[in-house]
């Protein structure tokens, strides 16, 4: 492999964990979430952490494979562009649901962090189905948490606070 495709693979890599960083500081599991009723088929706490560890890893990796792919400036900005705005959407989904306290509103949310991981998986098929298939166990991840999001808030509402 040439160097610059090494170099890339690294950025890869410190976005994907940047990412998966600002989402774990945002992630407060202190008194308020203990105290939340959760579905009796919620994994442990401590899963969450290997799972998100696994799925950003193969991110990074899908996302060197489309831009390796990406021959063109426009496609490399359509690669950077989709997973750019999949890695605010996961932020701001931690922000919502622990740092903000409102697991509804992240409920809300959920749905446009699906959204743009289909997208991603759409958007690179032409490009790399390897980038695109390293996506799937993350397109599974988030709709089970969606579904677990779903049930909690159902066991914990209403939630205070605006548009209660």
């Amino acid at each position: 492999m040439e160097k610059n495709a090494w170099t890339r693979l690294a950025l890869a890599f410190v976005l994907s964990y940047a990412t998966a960083g600002i989402g774990g500081a945002l992630t407060e599991l202190g008194p308020w979430y203990f105290a939340l009723k959760h579905p009796s088929w919620k994994p442990p706490d401590a899963a969450f952490g290997v799972v998100w560890t696994t799925l950003f890893t193969l991110c990074a990796v899908s996302g060197w494979r489309a831009w390796q792919a990406a021959d063109t400036p426009a496609l490399r900005r359509r690669v950077g562009g989709l997973f750019g705005a999949n890695a605010l959407l996961n932020i701001l989904w931690s922000a919502l649901y622990f740092k903000l306290q409102r697991p509804d509103w992240a409920l809300f949310e959920v749905v446009f962090l699906w959204l743009s991981i289909l997208a991603l998986i759409v958007g690179l098929w032409r490009l790399s189905r390897v980038a695109s298939g390293l996506l799937l166990p993350y397109l599974l991840w988030v709709g089970i948490a969606a579904v677990l999001n779903w049930e909690t808030v159902q066991l914990n509402r209403p939630f205070p606070g605006l548009l209660a």
